[in-house]
C-alpha cells in the first residue's frame, strides 16, 4: 500500500480540462512528486482560456499520503460546484466539518507541502503535513477581498482507514487555499450595488437614489449569476454596510427550491423571491430591480430586463435598464461634457470631452479670466461650479462657471511655510460638497465645505499614519481615495468610508473610517483618479522600480484587462467612471490622452492639472 521508499515515486493526480460548449475532454498531466521528503510545491495551473473547465479527479486506490494531499489541493482549484470530489479525499467526519465557503486564502504560488517528521512513516496509521506559502490575499465568507502579507502555515493530518486501508485527510484548515494563478482562473470580481444611505426613501427624497458599488469575488464558472443574486440579497459587505442600504426587506432570499437563474432568449431574467418580499410596494420593488440590473449587467451586460416574482409565482414588478437609469445614478452612468485643465496662463480652460485637435476655451466666470493664477482645479459633477487652488497653493477659491460672476474671498487658507506644505488639489462629491486637505505640518487636516461655499468642517480620520497628499472622492459620495505620505517618505493609496454622524452643536460630524490599501504593491504613489465604480487608475513605483501606471480595485485586488500604455513622468491623471472617454494625464510631454486601443496622444504642450468633473 505504501510508496516505494527506495527511490520510487508516485505521479501526482491528473485533472481533466474540458472546453465548455465543445464537449472535448483533455487530460492535463502533472509533474511527479515523491511520497516523502522535506518540501514539495503544488504548482498553480497556468492560467487557461476563460472557456476551459477544470474538473478534479477522485483519489485512486492505494494512493500514498502525499498524493492524497496533492489531489485534494488540486481538487480545490476545479470547477466542482460543491467540492464533491475534494470531499472524497477526506474522512466522512472531516467532510461534514469542512466549510469551503468560509474563506479562500490566496498564496503567491501553489501551497508547499512539508512532511511532519514525527509522523512521516507510512507503516503507521497517521501521517501529517504542513501547508506553507506566502500569503497574498484572503476572500472571506462575505466574498470580500483583503490583501495580506505574511507566511501561511497550516497543518493537515491523515489517517488510514482500518477497513479499506485507504489514506484520507481527517484534520485540515477550514476554507480553501490556492495559488494566485489558480485564483485568477477560478474567480472573478463583480460589483453588486446598494444605495447610499443619505439618498432616497430614508431622506424623503423622490428623486434618483445614488448607487454604490460593493465588489465581491465569485467562482466564474460555477453559476456566477445565481451566486451574485444570492450575494446581493444577503446584504452589503461589512466594510461598506454602515453607509449603504438595500431595498430588499431583511430576510429576502430566492424562493425555496430555486437553484439556478438563467435569462431567457430575450435577455430577460425572472427572479423568484421568498415571502419576505411579497408585500413591497411598486416604488420599492423597482428599486430592488434596479439593484439587480446594475449588479447583473456588471457580470452579464446582455441582461436588460428583470422581473421579480412573489413566493406564489405572481409578478411583483418588471424593470428594464432604461427605467433603472432614471431611478438611480451611479458614476458609470455620468458622461461629462468637458475635459478641464490649466493653460499656460494658469487659467481654467475646457475642451469638449473626447475631442482633440481644437484649441481650448477659457471657462466662463472668474476662474477662466486669468486674474487669479491657479495650480490645480476641480469642477462639480453638474459642471456648474469650479474650485481652484492659487498658484502658491495657499488659498482655495470657488466660483460659478457663469459669465459675469465675480471671484470672492478664499474659502480656505493654508499657513504652510512652503508650497508643498499647503493645499492639495480639491475634489467634489456627489452631494455638491467640496473636499481639500491642508498639508501644513503644524496643522494637517482634511476639510469638507458644504456646497463648496459653506462653513468648513474638519474631517476626522482616525488611524491615519502620515499626512494626506491627495484627495479624490468617489462619484457615490461615500468613498474617498487618499494618497498618504508616511514618515519614511513613501506614499500609499488608501480608500476610506465617509460617515456623517448627524450634528453636534449645529455642525455635522464627518469621519473617514477603516482606511484600507488599494495599491499594496506600490510604495510611491504619484497620481490617481477614479476610473470606474470600484476601480482607480494609479501611477506609482514598486519597491526599487520605475514609475508604472495600472488599474486597481478599491479592495486592493487587480482587475482583469491590460494596464494603460506606459507613460513617463506622470504628475496627474484624469479618468471617467464610465470608461468611454480616454484617460488624460499631465506628464513631461504636457497634457496627453489615451484613446481606447491607441497610444498616448498630445492634447496641448503647455498645460497642466487635467480633470474631468468630480
Amino acid at each position: 500500500m505504501g510508496a516505494d521508499r527506495e527511490g520510487g515515486a508516485r505521479r501526482r493526480p491528473m485533472r481533466a480540462l474540458a472546453y465548455a460548449g465543445v464537449g472535448a475532454v483533455l487530460l492535463a498531466g502533472c509533474a511527479s512528486m515523491p511520497d516523502s521528503g522535506d518540501l514539495r510545491n503544488v504548482e498553480s495551473t497556468p492560467r487557461q482560456d476563460a472557456e476551459v473547465r477544470v474538473f478534479a479527479m477522485p483519489p485512486r486506490d492505494d494512493a500514498p499520503p502525499s498524493e492524497i494531499v496533492q489531489g485534494f489541493l488540486e481538487a480545490l482549484t476545479s470547477d466542482d460546484p460543491q467540492y464533491a470530489t475534494a470531499r472524497q479525499y477526506l474522512t466522512g467526519a472531516a467532510a461534514r466539518r469542512w466549510a469551503p465557503e468560509r474563506s479562500t486564502t490566496v498564496l503567491s504560488g501553489g501551497p508547499d507541502i512539508r512532511v511532519d517528521r514525527t509522523t512521516g512513516q507510512e507503516d503507521t496509521d497517521a501521517y501529517a503535513f504542513t501547508l506553507t506559502g506566502t500569503t497574498v490575499a484572503r476572500v472571506d465568507d462575505e466574498q470580500s477581498y483583503t490583501p495580506l502579507h505574511g507566511r501561511y502555515n497550516q497543518p493537515v493530518h491523515l489517517t488510514r482507514d482500518r477497513k479499506t486501508g485507504q489514506w484520507r485527510i481527517d484534520r485540515l484548515p477550514q476554507g480553501v487555499v490556492m495559488g494566485q494563478s489558480d485564483f485568477q482562473r477560478n474567480y472573478v470580481s463583480v460589483d453588486k450595488y446598494y444605495f447610499a444611505s443619505n439618498t432616497g426613501d430614508e431622506t424623503g427624497s423622490v428623486g434618483p437614489v445614488t448607487a454604490v458599488a460593493d465588489p465581491v469575488y465569485v467562482r466564474r464558472r460555477v453559476d456566477a449569476m445565481t451566486q451574485m443574486v444570492r450575494s446581493l440579497l444577503a446584504g452589503p459587505t461589512h466594510w461598506l454596510g454602515p453607509v449603504v442600504r438595500s431595498s430588499f426587506p431583511t430576510g429576502t432570499a430566492l424562493r425555496k427550491g430555486v437553484t439556478t437563474l438563467t435569462p431567457d432568449d430575450q435577455n430577460r431574467l425572472a427572479v423568484p423571491l421568498n415571502g419576505k418580499a411579497s408585500r413591497v410596494g411598486q416604488r420599492q420593488c423597482r428599486q430592488m430591480a434596479t439593484q439587480l440590473l446594475f449588479t447583473l449587467q456588471n457580470l452579464t451586460p446582455t441582461v436588460d430586463t428583470v422581473t421579480l416574482e412573489r413566493s406564489d409565482g405572481s409578478t411583483l414588478c418588471t424593470l428594464g435598464e432604461d427605467r433603472a437609469e432614471t431611478l438611480a445614478t451611479r458614476g458609470s452612468l455620468k458622461q461629462p461634457e468637458y475635459l478641464y485643465f490649466l493653460d499656460d496662463k494658469q487659467r481654467l480652460v475646457r475642451l469638449a470631452a473626447g475631442t482633440t485637435g481644437t484649441y481650448p476655451d477659457p471657462v466662463p466666470g472668474p476662474l477662466g479670466e486669468g486674474l487669479q493664477r491657479l495650480t490645480s482645479a476641480a469642477v462639480s459633477w453638474d459642471e456648474r461650479t469650479a474650485a481652484g487652488v492659487s498658484a502658491d497653493k495657499a488659498a482655495l477659491f470657488v466660483a460659478p462657471l457663469a459669465s459675469g460672476s465675480s471671484l470672492g474671498a478664499p474659502v480656505v487658507r493654508s499657513r504652510g511655510k512652503t508650497e508643498n506644505d499647503r493645499l492639495t488639489p480639491p475634489s467634489w462629491d456627489a452631494r455638491g460638497d467640496l473636499w481639500v486637505a491642508d498639508r501644513n505640518p503644524a496643522q494637517p487636516r482634511l476639510m469638507v465645505l458644504e456646497h463648496g461655499s459653506g462653513e468648513q468642517t474638519e474631517v476626522r480620520v482616525p488611524g491615519l499614519d502620515g499626512h494626506i497628499d491627495a484627495v479624490r472622492v468617489a462619484a457615490d459620495g461615500v468613498r474617498i481615495a487618499l494618497v498618504v505620505e508616511h514618515k519614511d517618505a513613501t506614499k500609499s493609496l488608501l480608500i476610506g468610508r465617509i460617515e456623517r454622524d448627524g450634528e453636534s452643536g449645529g455642525r455635522p460630524v464627518v469621519s473617514v473610517l477603516e482606511l484600507r490599501s488599494a495599491a499594496p504593491e506600490l510604495e510611491d504613489v504619484t497620481a490617481m483618479s477614479w476610473a470606474g465604480d470600484s476601480r482607480l487608475v494609479v501611477a506609482g513605483r514598486e519597491q526599487g522600480g520605475v514609475q508604472t501606471m495600472r488599474y486597481v480595485q478599491v479592495d486592493g485586488s487587480t482587475p482583469e484587462g491590460p494596464a494603460p500604455a506606459a507613460l513617463t513622468g506622470v504628475k496627474s491623471i484624469a479618468a471617467t467612471a464610465d470608461g468611454r472617454l480616454p484617460l488624460v494625464a499631465y506628464s513631461e510631454d504636457g497634457i496627453v490622452r489615451l484613446p481606447s486601443g491607441a497610444q498616448w496622444q498630445k492634447v496641448v504642450k503647455d498645460g497642466s492639472a487635467p480633470v474631468y468633473p468630480g
